[in-house]
């Protein structure tokens, strides 16, 4: 770029004292692939190497210019304000010397705002920990996808996005507002930010990653320093300000979403740190907050969260003690309040009722709904009051609360640890809980450091002890949070491992949470005293990792694979394998139950992915993926398997190879997909490849035998035999299967006078593990069907987590391996695209549909062989309001929908007789296994 020519973007990095980083910025701006940029450092006076390195890089590249300020102002807004008045492109960036910037920041901002016109463009930040390498997004919520804002009233959460680093600017739009930073306070971005958002008619958002926001370790950043009560009044003054920019712009309506903003970011960062603070800081700090709390409207309170509104109030209202207590419970939606009172069918936090009408609103507790909850969902609160230590033993003295009164009730079967974990198996000690009325128990455990199992290296790893809680085959994990850190001296004592060598093991009290106990420990001796030694260790790891990644590899294995597939087969042997290892499920299982009932001379092998404990304990396991996995599909007579075992495995000659599926076909499947119709030649040849290993292919329908077998293109065999999986749901009526389901209902906590909705969603090609495929409002159906139970089971594709709210009402069911046990102990299914309604139409109970992004996902997803409104079983739902009036009603849903049903039931489970295993065992296996 000549000196004359117009940069498209000047990028203003401002800098104070901060030599070693300033090049990398730099750099990170010169290296972007939007060329025409320039890059401003703006010097804030710096007195180390700063000036010098700055200006060797301005020597050294034309699209640098070095600034630089006559006295140090002490903050950012004075650089940064210099930069803005040197500035020659039409746009501005900002950027911070410790930061930087992705390498398409530029061009993608830049892209966004002449397409949009908008007077700037904001885009997603990632959080990068520089200790760990952990990284994370800033409020994602505000980033999920590309859009142009018609002025901050149309969405006034993105008061939220207050930084200035990462936006790009049009420089007449900064220039047009006089827009500048405020010279002489911290937290500058704020009162810019929100100068710039009320003036903007519209502004850009994108979805992609725009700003690395580098945090080091003990920063001395403004914002790292919030144990200093000049930051708290720092923070108070920069909102005075923005308050008073709202009121003379005209813009006062807004003062209400930028108080929920304060309280619900600013304000916060402060209450998480308060049990770690001392009774003076703490006094300190609400003499400061509380004035300007009070200014703030009561509506704005209720937007908050309730362990939020609860911690503000005993805040506001002088109760510190309570306020640090309730502290420790934010973000962890377990941990109850040490004690709750009752009045008038209502629950309040403390174990006083409120006199004040303020108290009842902001310490009702009721919607927790705390004593209706499962044991596993239930809210306890476990605190360690202090730990004394005798070299290598740790006595922690617990006390434990629970308000509810959960644990009486439990009190037959209920175990409870205290769980240390580390390298290989964890440290488990027994605790006992000795009552002492009024929902408090006490225990005493001894830690002994010398059993926590550790690595032979093990430069540095840190764990917390947790409480284990188990009831027969319910089990929960919680936190063990510190009445104060001062309740733990920091310890420090040598520990030598049998076999392994001497580490030395620190407990102190976690800084970086809501009070935790925190044990460090690493081994002593040449590694841990030669700190030169560390980075050099940490890449001979690496280069062992590469190593290991090259003889484990797919490419080796492949190879051993061929050669052992040459070898005669082991007749006997079969390999079973149901939803990609991930349990014991599907068609396979109840095949192997039915291999088993018969007693067939064959050995079975069953594939696992993650967890085990779905598997019966005398099945023979192999790890999906790995050598022995490579072993038994080499040298097995058949696979047996619901999805489609790896691609790189050919099928040997000798091998018969059963495909079972996983459900029947609402929507596209195979080269029907426009994914498989555009992808490359070979990609299509692979998949083809595939789908040629199969010998045999269940069928459970006509139906599916018209769509399924040309889309994929299979000459397998079909077996009309129906599924093995829905024989029990065919024979849902029998002992067995009333069993499982009361089995089930026990194991998710269902009342005995509830009924059961099962909500199955399907996922979104297009945004799987998001969990947007809960689209239901589940508060609204349990705040209108008291008598019902919602059970969610997402894909494997998604997520879900019960809110905590509804705890109560809701059941997480992806837990239970196999989805057949979740429809016996249903009353009722709800679903959407998912072909879950196919094998529950086999139990004849009722179907409900939600489709309120139907004609999205017809028409943007893969596509659909049906019109759902055509074959549906029942109603077609497209609000939570709807669901919840069907749901009153559902008996004259049921009987309005019977010739609908019937008709369903014609199409799709044709071959649903309830003896499927019994058939596909004779046809494939010949009955009696000899191939």
């Amino acid at each position: 770029m000549l000196a004359t020519d117009v940069p498209d973007v000047s990028v203003i990095i401002i800098v104070y004292n901060d030599a070693e980083r300033i090049q990398r910025a730099v750099r990170s701006v010169l290296s972007q692939t939007l060329q025409n940029v320039e890059v401003i450092i703006s010097d804030d006076c710096s007195t180390d190497g700063t000036e010098h390195v700055s200006r060797q890089l301005a020597a050294s590249e034309e699209r640098v210019r070095y600034v630089r300020l006559e006295k140090n102002s002490g903050g950012c807004s004075a650089p940064r304000n210099r930069g803005i008045s040197v500035a020659r492109a039409p746009y501005l960036m900002f950027l911070d010397s410790d930061d930087e910037l992705p390498v398409h920041a530029c061009k993608s901002l830049l892209l966004a705002a002449e397409e949009s016109g908008a007077d700037f463009v904001t885009g997603a930040v990632t959080r990068l920990y520089e200790e760990t390498g952990r990284t994370e997004l800033w409020y994602p919520n505000l980033f999920t996808e590309q859009r142009v804002v018609e002025g901050i009233r149309t969405a006034p959460e993105y008061f939220f996005d207050h930084l200035s680093t990462n936006k790009l600017y049009r420089a007449d739009f900064i220039s047009g507002n006089a827009l500048r930073f405020p010279e002489g306070v911290h937290y500058e971005d704020q009162l810019f930010s929100t100068q710039a958002f009320c003036s903007a008619k519209s502004f850009g958002v994108v979805p992609w990653e725009i700003y690395t926001w580098r945090l080091a370790p003990a920063s001395a950043s403004i914002s790292s320093s919030r144990h200093k009560i000049q930051n708290v009044r720092d923070r108070i003054a920069i909102a005075r300000m923005c308050d008073a920019y709202l009121e003379s712009s005209g813009n006062a309506d807004l003062r209400g979403e930028k108080d929920y903003k304060f309280l619900a970011h600013d304000l916060r960062l402060y209450l998480g740190d308060l049990p770690f603070r001392d009774a003076a800081w703490i006094s300190e700090f609400a003499e400061a907050v509380n004035p300007y709390l009070e200014e703030i409207a009561l509506d704005t309170y209720a937007r908050l969260r309730r362990e939020e509104r609860v911690c503000l109030y005993l805040l506001r209202a002088g109760r510190l003690d309570e306020a640090v207590e309730a502290a420790r419970g934010l973000g962890r939606p377990s941990i109850a309040p040490r004690h709750t009172a009752a009045d008038d069918g209502r629950t309040y936090w403390g174990s006083t009722v409120p006199k004040d009408e303020a108290g009842r609103a902001e310490l009702d507790l009721s919607e927790w709904h705390m004593s209706e909850q499962s044991f596993t969902g239930g809210r306890l609160r476990h605190e360690v009051e202090s730990v004394t230590c005798a070299g290598p033993v740790l006595r922690l003295r617990i006390r434990s609360y629970d308000p509810s009164g959960m644990l009486p009730s439990l009190s037959d079967g209920l175990e409870a640890s205290v769980r240390l974990a580390g390298t290989g198996r964890p440290m488990v000690v027994p605790m006992e809980l000795q009552p002492e009325g009024n929902g408090i128990y006490l225990s005493e455990v001894l830690l002994d450091l010398r059993r926590i199992p550790v690595n032979l290296i093990g430069l540095s790893c840190r764990r917390h002890p947790v409480v284990v809680l188990s009831h027969g085959k319910k089990k929960r994990t919680d936190s063990l949070l510190l009445t104060h850190p001062a309740a733990v001296p920091v310890h420090q004592t040598p520990v030598t491992y049998r076999g392994i060598g001497s580490h030395q093991v620190k407990v102190a009290p976690e800084q970086s949470g809501a009070g935790r106990l925190e044990i460090t420990w690493h081994r002593v001796g040449i590694l841990a005293a030669a700190e030169p030694l560390g980075p050099q260790v940490r890449a001979a790891k690496k280069r062992l990792a590469r190593v290991k990644r090259t003889l484990t590899g797919s490419q080796s294995k492949a190879t051993v694979y061929d050669a052992l597939a040459r070898l005669p087969r082991k007749r006997a042997l079969a390999l079973f394998e149901a939803a990609e290892g991930r349990g014991y499920t599907d068609s396979p299982r109840y095949i192997y139950e039915e291999l088993r009932r018969r007693n067939l001379p064959i050995d079975v092998v069953w594939s696992y992915s993650g967890s085990t404990d779905s598997f019966p304990d005398d099945v023979t396991l192999v790890r999906r993926g790995s050598w022995e996995y490579t072993r038994v599909l080499a040298r097995a007579s058949y696979w047996v398997d619901s999805h489609n075992l790896p691609y790189m495995y050919p099928k040997p000659p000798h091998t018969r190879y059963l495909q079972t599926w996983h459900g029947q076909t609402l929507k596209t499947m195979g080269f029907d997909t426009p994914a498989l119709r555009a992808a490359s030649p070979a990609s299509q040849d692979e998949f083809r490849a595939a789908v040629r290993r199969w010998d045999a292919l269940v069928c459970p329908s006509a139906e599916f035998e018209r769509t399924f077998i040309p889309a994929f293109e299979t000459t397998a065999d079909p077996i009309r035999s129906g599924y093995p999986r829905n024989d029990v749901l065919v024979r849902h009526n029998e002992p067995a299967q009333r069993d499982t389901a009361a089995r089930i209902r026990a194991e998710l906590e269902i009342p005995d006078h509830h009924k059961v909705l099962l909500y199955a969603p399907t996922f979104r090609d297009s945004g799987r593990h998001s969990g947007d495929s809960v689209r239901v409002d589940l508060e609204t159906v349990a705040q209108a069907c008291h008598e019902w139970t919602v059970v969610v089971r997402t894909h494997p594709y998604d997520k879900f987590t019960v809110p905590t709210q509804l705890r109560h009402a809701v059941r997480n069911g992806t837990d239970i391996a196999d989805v057949n046990d979740l429809m016996l102990a249903s009353d009722a299914l709800l679903t959407d695209y998912s072909s879950i309604m196919f094998d529950y139409a086999n139990t004849g109970r009722p179907i409900l549909l939600y489709t309120d992004d139907y004609e999205n996902y017809r028409n943007s997803e893969r596509g659909t062989y049906y019109d759902l409104e055509e074959i549906s079983p029942g109603p077609l739902l497209k609000t939570s309001e709807e669901l919840a009036q069907t749901l009153q009603n559902l008996d004259a849903t049921a009987a309005d929908h019977q010739k609908q049903y019937a008709e369903f039931q014609e199409m799709f489970c044709s071959y649903e007789t309830g003896q499927a295993s019994r058939t596909v065992v004779d046809a494939f296996f010949g009955g009696n296994g000899n191939g």
